[in-house]
């Protein structure tokens, strides 16, 4: 079967080819991908093409595809897994595989390592190694772009069990979150900082203060009006947006909100020197450092006050994806409709638009840009649909529809969009 697809050949070297799937061995399976959110982490991979830890040297003769959120539906199930799988079934990802055997070795992922499987195609063959590590998900849900999200979402998971907090006179590590304590969370209002606050408000284990912050005025009423204080307040949460732009000492600002202590709990969204010094001087005793946000530059570094790592107990983790548990866990809240993704999303747009779109993506603002890989668009902002609709009928109905939803992506425009575009 041909497809349509995205592939790396080297540094910056993305191209939108057409090519032939090899058959399906007993041992895979055949889908079509329907919608793959790009992540900054396909920016990261494509600056350093081979340079990247999850991606073979030898991708100019045999290119990767690209794209690892991704979601779609089964088309044909080698003999080994026609018991676990049916076709016609939907279908989510878990793309950090951690298989030992892989192209790369345990860093081996779809949409960085290999030739046959990556989100920004039309159609893939999913290798065996997949499902040997139960990493090829059935989704239950109804729109394909939240079973996109739950990869991203997923980190966000991760990122919350991934913190840890020791008892006085123990080494014991009581992994989450600090329950009923103070988080903060630092440059928090990008698509991956909203995540994170639809969580925390709406999971089972929460802070009883959290602080989100920012530099940009318009993201950060745009959380406020989605992620509103009364609605937080409603699930046992104090809740302030900050803007730390003009305050000539943000650490004691904040710290204010917090009767003048250090937080338990603070999350790092940006990879910016000063952000990550700020996150370490608002650390309280038995403070946990998240660092979210993965640098491009290897060298990144910045200064932590290790008095306080001694006397004080603060510490520092980082998170790099979620594991599988993470993004049932995900799915699972999505399904429940505890947390609703489509905050995250601000743009959407065909398989035609990747390549510009993976390697602008710090240029381009708003949160994650949504592509429907079986249609031809351009990158376009929701915010946009409208003033695009006085010449383009489509755009007009889909303002129509995410008007009613509050200005949000739904599934509605999803079935509308994928019902009305030019195929690719």
């Amino acid at each position: 079967m041909k497809t349509k697809a995205v592939r790396m050949y080297g540094v910056k070297d993305l191209r939108l080819e057409e090519f032939e799937l090899p058959e399906i061995g007993e041992d895979q399976i055949l889908a079509r991908v329907v919608s793959d959110s790009i992540c900054m982490s396909s920016y990261k991979a494509a600056s350093q093409g081979s340079g990247h830890k999850r991606v073979p040297d030898n991708i100019a003769s045999d290119p990767v595809l690209v794209g690892h959120e991704f979601c779609g539906e089964l088309i044909q199930i080698g003999s080994k897994w026609k018991e676990q799988f049916q076709k016609g079934q939907k279908f989510s990802i878990q793309p950090a595989l951690n298989y030992e055997d892989g192209p790369v070795g345990i860093l081996s992922a779809p949409g960085y390592s290999y030739t046959t499987i990556g989100g920004d195609a039309t159609y893939i063959v999913i290798p065996n190694e997949v499902m040997e590590q139960g990493c090829l998900l059935p989704y239950e849900g109804e729109a394909f772009f939240c079973g996109s999200l739950a990869e991203p979402v997923s980190c966000i998971v991760g990122t919350f069990h991934a913190m840890y907090h020791i008892k006085q006179g123990s080494y014991v590590h009581q992994m989450d979150i600090k329950e009923g304590g103070s988080m903060v969370l630092l440059a928090g209002v990008g698509p991956m900082g909203l995540g994170a606050i639809d969580y925390a408000i709406h999971r089972d284990r929460k802070p009883r203060l959290m602080v989100v912050t920012d530099i940009d005025e318009y993201r950060l009423q745009r959380a406020a009006s989605i992620y509103t204080v009364k609605e937080a307040q409603k699930n046992g949460i104090e809740l302030h947006y900050i803007n730390t732009k003009d305050l000539d000492d943000p650490v004691s600002h904040i710290k204010k909100l917090n009767g003048g202590s250090g937080y338990d709990d603070v999350f790092v969204f940006a990879p910016v020197k000063p952000v990550v010094e700020q996150g370490d001087a608002l650390l309280g005793t038995d403070g946990c450092l998240n660092f979210f946000a993965g640098p491009s530059d290897p060298a990144f570094a910045a200064t932590m006050n290790f008095y306080n790592v001694h006397y004080g107990a603060t510490h520092v983790v980082g998170t790099s994806g979620g594991n599988t548990k993470d993004l049932k866990e995900s799915l699972k809240l999505m399904a429940a409709g505890k947390i609703n993704p489509a905050t995250m999303v601000t743009h959407v747009g065909g398989l035609d638009a990747v390549v510009d779109t993976t390697l602008h993506l710090p240029e381009i603002p708003g949160g994650k840009k949504l592509i429907y890989t079986g249609i031809s668009m351009p990158l376009t902002a929701i915010s946009d649909l409208a003033e695009k609709g006085k010449t383009d009928p489509v755009c007009a109905r889909l303002a129509e529809i995410t008007r009613k939803a509050g200005d949000l992506w739904c599934r509605e425009a999803e079935e509308y969009l994928l019902a009305n575009a030019r195929a690719i």
